[in-house]
């Protein structure tokens, strides 16, 4: 027994230290994950924001007003024009400032030209901005501010007149609210410029700080552009601490993480405390010491009572017995389960196609109605071309062109019932919607022509291809523009008009009329199968039911949305392929 005590421990010891290592390593693995995702979304939000002014200097350098006082900047009333126009540009455009230099660097024109803290007059010529403009077209730097000594990120862009005349445009953004999105996340956050000093950081006590010792050349030229005009860098503590990637917080250490911004060196960094993954790895070994005690108080109560197990040999040999009939009653009710569940799928299915084939005895009064109108019309139309065939008359040829054309929508008709009949899914295919939206379009001119309201199709970009029906397609947008037409017959101002949309994901095809509209009590049963608005004589109330059940196969939606102006939009939802499948 002592020479059993003296091996326990060394076991416990050892299970603590392999369970403290293995949870540190899933801890700070899982902490740098999350790291790595605050830093991809910083970054992200940083370069939208600088961004979306990128290209404002060299717009603004292009308006005539800025031109105008750059080329004579003795006239007051240019001057004046251009300090308006950058004040009404700042004022709509969300930046800072907005100024114009000229060839010496010094400021004839400013956003803030009637405030105290005006740039009219100031020399600027130092500002590495101002001179790679004048030598690359443009120039980027982010500084604290010379006159109002508020930090920004200035952009500049070169402005050259037809006789060689030369100004700089300079807007300045303000990135601080960055800083207080980032205050309110667990990360802390930081972006340092090439030289590794901190312009941007959740912590206040962490601006303007370096991350590691500078040199005397990098401070004398960071004084020397007044980058940091106010700022004692050299004075600050370093925030790195090592090689390790642990950094200083406030009462703990921490670790950082960075990434790359832009090409000019920035780099953003998140920091998070190391200490809640020493406490998970410090509860790791205490719980893997703990399970070790508990795995070697097991095995001696095993040995203990392992004189008593010939005793219940016979009791478990009854009990296995016991449990094996059990299972096998058991696997006999869940086979007698699934063989009930797939008689009841099969007798689902069976009802839905009855009910389909039922729908489709209901709809006979429409079926004869849309067969018979094309019938009437083709047969008044052969007797015309024959009339007109006895003599010149160009215009035979168009009339059986159109009897044929009746013929067809006879055949699509009879095709989309034999479809809707199936019991099979109808196959999908790749179908650009936008000739679905003008073939459905030309099925319902008659209607429309009749109506006196041509249904329109407001410009579309670009079109796209979606995984649908063609037919049963044209079938749900013929539905839905015939309804449109029905609500606004006779009304004054009638629109119908047709749009596509599109979005990462979906595509939407948009029937907005401005009828009547739908009341809010009957919008939620519109879709069922045989509830109509319209009188019995006008419609059997399956429209929208099998409209609904097609664009439901294809993986999207009907929704039925109140018209901005009155009336309805009828909004199909389709699913667009992913980039990797288009």
């Amino acid at each position: 027994m002592p020479g059993r005590s003296r091996i326990v421990w060394p076991v416990i010891v050892l299970a603590a230290l392999v369970s403290g290592l293995l949870a540190w390593h899933m801890a700070f693995g899982g902490l740098m994950t999350r790291l790595d995702q605050s830093l991809i979304l910083s970054r992200h939000a940083l370069t939208l924001e600088i961004e979306r002014f990128r290209y404002l200097p060299a717009v603004a350098g292009e308006d005539a007003r800025i031109r105008a006082a750059l080329q004579i900047p003795e006239d007051r009333g240019a001057i004046t024009a251009a300090n308006s126009y950058l004040e009404t540009l700042v004022q709509t455009s969300g930046a800072t400032h907005l100024y114009l230099l000229n060839r010496e660097g010094v400021t004839i024109a400013a956003s803030n030209w009637n405030l105290p803290e005006s740039f009219i007059g100031e020399d600027y010529s130092f500002r590495p901005y101002f001179k790679d403009a004048l030598a690359q077209g443009s120039g980027a730097f982010y500084a604290i501010g010379v006159t109002t000594k508020l930090p920004g990120y200035f952009l500049s862009a070169r402005v050259i007149l037809s006789d060689g005349t030369q100004g700089v445009v300079v807007v300045k953004i303000d990135l601080s609210p960055l800083q207080e999105t980032w205050s309110r996340a667990e990360q802390d956050t930081v972006v340092t410029d090439a030289d590794g000093v901190i312009f941007l950081a959740s912590d206040p006590d962490w601006l303007y700080r370096p991350l590691t010792s500078l040199s005397g050349e990098v401070l004398a030229r960071l004084d020397r552009q007044q980058t940091y005009s106010g700022a004692d860098i050299g004075a600050a503590v370093p925030l790195m601490q090592g090689a390790l990637g642990l950094i200083r917080g406030k009462n703990n250490r921490m670790s950082a993480s960075r990434l790359a911004v832009f090409g000019q060196g920035w780099q953003v960094l998140a920091a998070t405390p190391v200490v809640p993954a020493a406490g998970i790895a410090g509860l790791g070994a205490a719980l893997g010491g703990l399970v070790a005690a508990m795995g070697l108080g097991l095995a001696k109560i095993r040995r203990q009572r392992r004189a008593l197990l010939e005793l219940e040999r016979h009791q478990s040999a009854m009990l296995e017995r016991r449990v094996a009939e059990r299972t096998a009653a058991l696997n006999h009710e869940v086979e007698a389960r699934r063989k009930t569940e797939a008689e009841l799928r099969a007798a689902q299915e069976s009802l839905i196609q009855s009910e389909k084939m039922a729908a489709l005895g209901r709809m006979s009064t429409a079926i004869v109605h849309e067969i018979s109108q094309p019938l009437a019309a083709m047969e008044a139309t052969l007797l015309t071309a024959v009339m007109l065939a006895e003599a010149p008359a160009p215009e035979a040829t168009a009339r059986i062109e159109t009897a044929r054309g009746l013929v067809r929508r006879m055949q699509r008709t009879t095709k989309r019932l034999k479809s809707f009949a199936q019991k099979e899914a109808t196959a999908t295919e790749p179908v650009d919607l936008l000739s679905v939206i003008e073939e459905a379009m030309e099925v319902v001119h008659p209607r429309a022509k009749a109506a006196g309201i041509m249904p329109k199709l407001l410009p579309v970009p670009v079109s796209c291809k979606v995984q649908a029906g063609r037919v049963r397609l044209e079938q749900v947008l013929v539905n839905l523009l015939v309804n449109a037409l029905d609500a606004v017959e006779g009304r004054v101002g009638a629109q119908v008009e047709v749009s596509l949309e599109l979005s990462p994901d979906e595509a939407r095809i948009i029937v907005a009329d401005n009828g009547p509209g739908i009341a809010p009590e009957v919008r939620e049963r519109v879709a069922e199968p045989f509830f109509t608005t319209k009188s019995k004589s006008e419609g059997l109330g399956l429209g929208l039911a099998i409209s609904t059940e097609i664009i439901a196969s294809f993986g999207g939606q009907i929704d039925l949305d109140p018209h901005e102006g009155g009336g309805l939009c009828a909004i199909v939802r389709l699913p667009r392929p992913k980039p990797e499948e288009r």
